[in-house]
């Protein structure tokens, strides 16, 4: 039921939603998230973002929490698409899309998505600033916080 993509190419909200969808009547809500690439980070101007995973482990990685989901909660199907590769200020990153019957559970499945997709899953991300520096983005206690709301799950 989940799509999961671990890709260099941008995505198309619209179309990946059509996909998802793919024309059923019994998808009553879709829960979403996109996350785009910033240009502040503690106080400096960012120039571009590069992204790092580890093929292979990355994908059954994101296979693990998007089945924890469709466990947790009554999906129709989920998608999760991480970009990799080098992103400028303003482009898309990641896409969640949780669809259910319901909205409170199309809702609730695309935050525990995003929230366990940004902890437990292998990416690196490197940072370009305008000052000539660079610097690897480090795991934040308030991601951390936001998943542990979850709980645990197996393989996370």
């Amino acid at each position: 039921m989940a799509s999961v993509r671990v890709q260099a190419a941008d995505f198309d909200i619209g179309a990946e939603t059509r996909a998802l969808t793919g024309g059923r009547a019994d998808i009553g809500a879709i829960g979403s998230f996109l996350g785009t690439v910033r240009d502040i980070a503690g106080g400096r101007r960012i120039t571009a973002m590069t992204l790092e995973h580890y093929p292979g482990m990355t994908e059954r990685s994101m296979a693990r929490i998007a089945a924890e989901a469709e466990g947790r909660w009554p999906l129709l199907g989920c998608t999760l698409i991480h970009r990799i590769g080098r992103l400028l200020p303003g482009e898309n990153i990641v896409l969640v899309l949780a669809a259910s019957p319901h909205r409170h559970a199309a809702l609730e499945a695309a935050g525990f998505l995003i929230d366990w997709l940004k902890t437990a899953a292998p990416f690196w991300k490197m940072e370009e600033f305008a000052d000539g520096g660079t610097g690897w983005v480090e795991a934040r206690d308030t991601d951390g916080a936001a998943a542990a709301r979850w709980g645990t799950f197996p393989g996370a």
